[in-house]
């Protein structure tokens, strides 16, 4: 007899309640928000009731007030409540907080206590700007190669070896020397400070040449380290734009793809993404009264600013390196105590300062200012205005505690994810290479609402005929199966949504294309049954007959199929990567619904009954 233990069918209904649970916030829409939040530190309580205030001044009705993570969220019923309301904070609030327009999804809270949230819609259908981005990786050897002639004129000074000339010549460098011996003796030099260049000597005499160049190694190195500050640096300016899901993700190997859901005003995120941070590390002054400064009495030669935990230093103006000098920066373990620190390689004019400086500043504590230019743009009396503002503050501080030059630890950090963050914030400060847009376009709202129309109208329309066919051809195995494609449809969804993931239009035809093949698994089961009666076995064995012969078909279609998303998922970029990640779920979904699924329901209604024929 055709009968399932207890146990699967509890596993199947745990697995489609849960299904469901997880799939019901995608029901309940958005609502138009404001996001407020603090640039840094802790937000204070009060920001809550004056914004309270400006809203009642200014007779906008606020539909909730919630604190989140970020700072706070404040939901209107309307956009037009949305953007005057956001006019009215950023001039309230000044520039230590961020005001970003927001869809806030409209989830009830108890859905939110198990974490189920609505899955992210893409660019196509929410409507944004899209740039693609190219970064010059010319430029990013040129750029190293003239930090190695810096480097190469200090060794070569410093070990009294005489040359005539370094020029730069683009991706190498060519050095001059007065005679064989002096070359050969060069080539040894640099070749032991210097592993990963690679020496090529010509000429003899007065003409001998050192022609100095990157391993293939140390190049590739170069332009991933330069991809990744970009995506750093681009990653930094979206994050003050307070765009929900944006989507920043390398393409190939110079190139990023840069998407902002919600946006539609390219001019503004142009500005934003192009605009420039730069670091500087400074002496701090401690001869002098902080508490003096703040009251107004600034001592000449130094300047008073404030560090992103509240605290206000005088540091001396003289930077003794900018970020434009450092090479590289990683974090990691101090040795000794075991405490989190950061890694810091100069350049040769970088290093020779800070080698001098150190000298004779032993014991004394020295900052990282952190130096961004910010572009804002507002509404007055109806008319864009764009205001630029200089963003100083001090990231670190910490005490000297050795000479050093080149190569030096920052240390005095609280935590290791403090020193990756210092880390990534001083090499994008450092190496950034030139990059320009080579694509662009924007996706109006209403061209991604007609997105959204046609791609529930193709999987609603798709989804019906195939109900239908299954209904009147197979009869109540048909209306079996139409159950179970109901519920992959609804576990499709429920993981799309757990996994937080981006929908887009091809990823609406991976599901579509899922309806197709959900079904045939169930047509090529309910054949085998008829098969099995045709050969006048018994219904109930015609059932299980039906389901075991056609397991491996089944399995061998969907496998086959699973591999060509796997493929298109490596190697495709991000449309077809969502229309892989949905075709995948949708087969791993249907094997479920379609054999284990319709089989439990056909258990329970024939199982252990003595039947004359099938209604199939």
């Amino acid at each position: 007899m055709n009968q399932y233990p207890a146990w699967k069918y509890l596993l199947i209904i745990f697995l489609l309640v849960i299904g469901m649970l997880y799939a019901l916030p995608n029901l309940y829409g958005e609502d138009p928000a404001v996001q407020v939040s603090k640039t840094r530190g802790v937000m204070d309580s009060s920001v809550q009731d004056l914004l309270h205030s400006k809203l009642s001044e200014a007779g906008i009705s606020a539909k909730s007030v919630e604190t989140t993570e970020r700072g706070l969220l404040v939901r209107f019923n309307g956009t037009e409540d949305q953007l005057a309301a956001a006019d009215l904070f950023k001039d309230a609030l000044g520039p230590d907080y961020v005001v970003a327009l927001n869809l806030a999804p409209s989830t009830p809270a108890w859905l939110q206590v198990i974490n189920a949230q609505p899955m992210y819609l893409g660019l196509d259908l929410r409507g944004g700007v899209h740039f693609l981005m190219e970064v010059d990786m010319d430029a990013a050897i040129q750029k190293a190669m003239r930090r190695y002639s810096s480097d190469l004129r200090l060794v070569l000074r410093k070990n009294k070896l005489r040359y005539t000339s370094i020029r730069d010549a683009g991706n190498k460098l060519v050095v001059r020397f007065r005679s064989t011996e002096d070359r050969d003796k060069g080539a040894d030099l640099i070749h032991n400070e210097y592993r990963e260049l690679q020496l090529k000597p010509s000429g003899e005499g007065s003409d001998a040449v050192l022609e100095v160049t990157l391993s293939e190694k140390e190049a590739r190195e170069i332009r991933k380290l330069a991809l990744q500050q970009n995506i750093i640096t681009l990653r930094n300016r979206i994050n003050e734009l307070g765009v929900a899901e944006p989507i920043i993700q390398q393409q190939g190997d110079r190139r990023v793809v840069v998407q902002l859901p919600g946006v539609q005003d390219t001019a503004t995120a142009k500005r934003i993404l192009g605009a420039t941070a730069t670091l500087e590390y400074r002496a701090v002054d401690t001869e002098h009264d902080v508490e003096a400064a703040r009251n107004g009495r600034v001592p000449p030669g130094s300047s008073l600013y404030k560090s992103r935990d509240g605290r206000y230093f005088l540091l001396k103006n003289r930077a003794i390196a900018t970020g434009d000098q450092i090479v590289n920066a990683r974090s990691g373990f101090d040795s000794n105590s075991g405490s989190p620190q950061v890694s810091v390689t100069l350049d040769g004019k970088g290093a020779r300062k800070m080698l001098e400086f150190t000298k004779v500043s032993v014991g004394k504590p020295m900052a990282v200012l952190f130096i961004e230019n910010k572009t804002s743009t507002r509404t007055v009396n109806g008319k864009q205005v764009v205001t630029n503002r200089k963003v100083e503050e001090i990231i670190s501080v910490a005490t000297i505690r050795g000479v050093f030059g080149r190569q030096f630890q920052t240390t005095g950090l609280d935590s290791p994810q403090e020193a990756h963050e210092l880390a990534l914030l001083l090499r994008s400060g450092a190496l950034a290479a030139p990059i320009r847009i080579v694509e662009e376009r924007t996706v109006g709202p209403s061209l991604g609402a007609e997105n959204i129309k046609q791609g529930f109208e193709s999987v609603v329309i798709g989804f019906v005929l195939v109900l239908l066919f299954m209904a009147l051809y197979y009869k109540v195995f048909g209306l079996i199966a139409d159950l179970a494609l109901t519920f992959n449809l609804v576990l499709v969804v429920a993981l799309l949504s757990m996994l937080q993931a981006t929908l887009t239009m091809p990823g609406i035809a991976g599901i579509v294309l899922t309806v197709g093949m959900a079904v045939d698994a169930n047509v090529l089961i309910f054949e085998r049954i008829r098969e099995e009666l045709r050969n006048g076995n018994t219904p109930q064995a015609s059932i299980h007959a039906g389901y075991a012969k056609a397991f491996s078909t089944i399995a061998d279609a969907n496998v086959t199929t699973l591999i060509a998303a796997i493929v298109l998922f490596s190697f495709g970029t991000g449309p077809i990567k969502g229309f892989a990640i949905t075709l995948s779920l949708g087969i791993l979904t249907s094997m479920f619904t379609a054999i284990m699924g319709t089989r439990a329901v056909i258990n329970l209604i024939y199982g252990g009954r003595r039947l004359q024929r099938l209604p199939v």
